[in-house]
């Protein structure tokens, strides 16, 4: 795993632990079996795009809304997760990783869980799509399923 990625503005985060990869979280779960995955997505995009598969890991991908659609903030969310981890084995201190659409609510998320007192709490920079490719598609140039890592859809 890399070291957390420097903010646009040349630091290094100290608001969460910092921005990493699928590939590296997907590392990083399978090298911490208390570790958890939050998909901070909405409803709408977990039904229609996906969501990562951890059944190999003997885990979940645990689903907290950041916010809802139409966008509007979840003011529930760090008691969602919270109410998430205690049907895991996470025990306080053992990463979390957040995962978007692309990389930016989960940054958020991220930051959230810290100001809580969990953490690390890791940001997986280019969420579970990525950015536009070059014909305006998602999925293809980074994230979780350009990384061909596991994932479902229904």
């Amino acid at each position: 795993m890399s070291e957390p990625r420097p903010s646009p503005t040349g630091t290094t985060p100290s608001n969460y632990a910092g921005d990493i990869s699928a590939t590296e979280g997907w590392q990083l779960l399978t090298r911490e079996p208390q570790g958890q995955l939050v998909d901070v997505r909405t409803e709408a995009e977990w039904n229609f795009v996906g969501v990562p598969d951890l059944n190999n890991l003997g885990r979940s991908t645990l689903l907290c809304e950041w916010q809802f659609f139409p966008p509007a903030p979840n003011p529930n969310f760090v008691h969602e997760v919270e109410e998430a981890l205690k049907d895991t084995n996470y025990k306080k201190g053992a990463p979390l990783l957040f995962l978007c659409r692309s990389g930016a609510r989960s940054r958020a998320a991220a930051i959230a869980m810290t100001a809580a007192g969990y953490g690390p709490c890791f940001n997986i920079k280019d969420g579970f799509e990525g950015a536009l490719d070059a014909t305006r598609h998602r999925g293809t140039a980074a994230g979780w399923k350009a990384e061909a890592l596991p994932w479902l859809q229904s």
